[in-house]
């Protein structure tokens, strides 16, 4: 495999990777009430950076699964959507912590030697 093959198929594998545990920080992060500029601020805090045109769509896309519900609210003379767990995104989170365990318990056993 060429060199060039190998650094895009990392970078595909990193990007699906990514992907799936930026959606469960997402959900566990919005178990409190943040509004964009919030929940990306939280996220940073707990050294997980996100771009805007990666958290809104994403957000978009978990709201429009019914796991997050949203309310506009002023706040300092501002109108701002603010996100929150579901009761079906609480009920989804939980089933996807048990899942990421069970992976990392694996991964941990499959990576023990190394």
């Amino acid at each position: 495999m060429a060199h060039g093959n190998i650094d895009e198929t990392l970078q595909n594998l990193r990007l699906e990777l990514r992907r799936g545990c930026l959606a469960l920080a997402v959900l566990g992060q919005l178990r409190d009430e943040h509004y964009g500029y919030t929940l990306r601020k939280a996220l940073a805090d707990r050294g997980l950076e996100i771009d805007e045109g990666t958290l809104y769509p994403l957000i978009r896309r978990l709201e429009s699964q019914g796991l997050l519900q949203s309310e506009w609210r002023e706040e300092n003379k501002r109108r701002k959507r603010f996100y929150r767990l579901s009761a079906d995104g609480e009920i989804v989170l939980r089933k996807l912590l048990d899942e990421i365990r069970t992976i990392n318990a694996s991964l941990g056993a499959i990576f023990q030697e190394v």
